[in-house]
């Protein structure tokens, strides 16, 4: 009956006789022989014949089975083409059936079969890089590092590729969230090779992922001494240090200039640091002679580096050079045209070249960036216009996605809320969480809209939704805990969340803010000042300023207070809460 099956399999999925041929000559490739024979039979010619019987009965079992997996294949059914493969490729012990077996099973997500293919192709096949590496990386997603190990030293034994693969061994362990575990399996893989710079780097990198950063520092300075001028150990132990102290890898990276002028990667990283740091006029001087070492490789990046530097100094607010920059971005061929064009967009508001920002993002007519200038130009129809005609802009969009629509939906709510039509930004989301998927990000505009109508009870039921539902939103912690401290309720808790916010979220100024304020609710003045004052120095928003007056004023320090006040208020004469806390203190 099973040659019938064939035939019918083969006219009923119009299998072409190439491939029926192909089978075949697979079959004679892989050279099969009869496994098994009747114990019970006579030692006579007849025992001859029943052998080539039971053969051609195995041939013809693989042929049955192979067309089958073919045309389950054709049909979409990935899990049975898979598995019939792989049983083959059990029972021929032929690498080319488990390879296939596995790649099937990869492609279509048959999560029972990949792991027991990619095992079998890898012991079938040991020689094959692919191979191991598939095998190696199927490990490393259970969390079997352990396991991995052997396959992992494997590989490094080959002298001509240690080097690289030490490179991009953290590549293929990143996805582990074992970091520890990682880390001890990259020291162990390190050691028989101490002398080799790229071994060092591995566990820096592996040692600063596990946040271990003495480890990391002690293997960079190590393949620093066995590389002195290689600036991939340069710029890693510049992010280090940056943990310490900021101004520490400010003053390694110039050092490592001072010998190494033509590294670009580590001028660049230096110039974003001095940035950050609000260092500008420094990071002003570093720009030209990024652009002159650019212009000297082969990297053919100039426009790309342009842009980076144009984006630097908007960040500096030096806007006219920004402008210029992105400009010259643009001469020099800039791939993604249309980000220019929201970037000089952007720098024209800061000019409050308005009529050019229109020009700007009148350019988009669609593509990636379509949503974003269309949002970008509705703020500024917006701010400079009514929020009428912005939301009546933006409901003119069409053929958006349900995720655009939600995006549409929170910029008018926002700007609703920023023209203090609170009432209508809560129904504006009130109506899009009962209509729309609610993204986390959605439910939290609509607890925070919720909390400008004073629907407390709305707002804390929303955000506690958010966290059970993205546990890492650091954002929703810090909202929450902010409006308790804000409206003097629950302060313990209030204090729990924020901290929690801020383990995900370190030196955030803004949850430092909400910290200090928590504690100022508390009584805990001298907590207080420390937080807020951390939380001024990072930004010198209006309302950390007059948090951190009004904790001043109480400790007694009212020049001080004062002071803040005052710079505060040049900056920022029309915020409410700034208004309101120094007219509480006036005297």
């Amino acid at each position: 009956m099973r040659p019938n099956q064939n035939l019918r399999f083969v006219k009923k999925s119009s299998l072409s006789y190439s491939k029926l041929y192909s089978a075949l000559l697979l079959i004679g490739s892989l050279g099969l022989t009869s496994c098994a024979t009747n114990s019970g039979m006579n030692t006579t010619s007849n025992t001859g014949n029943a052998a080539v019987s039971n053969k051609n009965q195995l041939s013809a079992e693989f042929v049955y089975r192979y067309l089958v997996a073919e045309v389950a294949g054709q049909r979409g059914d990935l899990a049975t083409s898979g598995t019939i493969f792989y049983e083959l490729a059990k029972t021929t012990r032929e690498s080319s059936l488990a390879e296939r077996a596995a790649k099937i099973a990869a492609f279509g997500n048959v999560s029972t079969l990949t792991a027991p293919a990619v095992k079998l192709w890898a012991e079938l096949d040991p020689s094959s890089n692919e191979a191991q590496q598939a095998m190696i990386e199927i490990l490393i997603a259970s969390g079997k590092l352990n396991e991995a190990k052997p396959f992992l030293a494997k590989v490094l034994t080959k002298e001509e590729t240690r080097a690289g693969a030490f490179l991009f061994l953290n590549n293929l362990l990143g996805r582990s969230p074992d970091k520890a575990g990682v880390l001890s399996l990259v020291q162990s893989l390190a050691q028989p090779y101490p002398d080799l710079a790229e071994a060092q780097f591995a566990i820096g990198q592996a040692a600063w992922t596990a946040k271990e950063d003495d480890v990391a520092l002690e293997a960079l300075n190590h393949a620093e001494t066995l590389k002195p001028d290689w600036p991939i150990v340069a710029l890693l132990k510049g992010q280090v240090l940056f943990t310490k102290s900021p101004q520490i890898a400010i003053d390694f990276y110039q050092s490592f200039l001072t010998t190494h002028a033509d590294s670009n990667e580590v001028r660049l990283n230096l110039a974003k640091l001095l940035v950050t740091q609000k260092q500008y006029d420094a990071a002003r001087k570093e720009y030209p002679i990024i652009l002159q070492n650019t212009k000297n490789t082969d990297a053919k990046n100039e426009a790309e580096i342009t842009a980076v530097v144009g984006l630097l100094s908007f960040q500096s607010g030096d806007y006219t050079a920004a402008e210029a920059y992105f400009q010259q971005a643009l001469s020099l061929g800039f791939k993604d045209i249309e980000q220019i064009y929201i970037y000089l967009a952007q720098v024209s508001e800061k000019l409050n070249h308005n009529d050019a920002a229109n020009v700007w993002y009148s350019k988009i007519q669609g593509g990636q960036h379509y949503l974003e200038a269309q949002i970008n130009w509705a703020n500024l129809i917006s701010r400079t216009q009514s929020v009428d005609k912005a939301i009546e802009k933006l409901d003119a969009l069409e053929d958006l996605n349900v995720a655009q629509q939600i995006i549409v939906i929170q910029t008018e709510a926002s700007m609703l809320a920023k023209a203090k039509r609170n009432q209508e930004s809560f129904d504006l989301l009130d109506k899009a969480v009962k209509n729309l998927p609610n993204t986390p990000e959605l439910v939290y505009d609509y607890a925070l809209a919720a909390e400008r109508v004073q629907q407390f009870d709305v707002m804390e039921a929303e955000l506690r939704k958010v966290i059970a539902q993205k546990p890492d939103f650091a954002a929703a912690y810090n909202a929450l805990g902010y409006s308790f401290a804000d409206r003097n309720v629950k302060l313990n808790e209030a204090v729990s969340l924020i901290e929690k916010a801020l383990t995900i979220s370190p030196n955030d100024h803004y949850m430092l803010d909400s910290l200090g304020w928590a504690h100022f609710r508390k009584g805990n003045l001298d907590k207080a000042i420390g937080y807020l004052q951390q939380a001024y120095k990072a930004s010198q928003d209006p309302e950390i300023a007059a948090h951190l007056g009004e904790a001043l004023w109480l400790k007694g320090q009212h020049a001080e207070a004062k002071k803040i006040w005052s710079e505060a208020l040049i900056s920022n004469p029309d915020n409410e809460l700034l208004i309101a806390t120094t007219n509480k203190f006036k005297s």
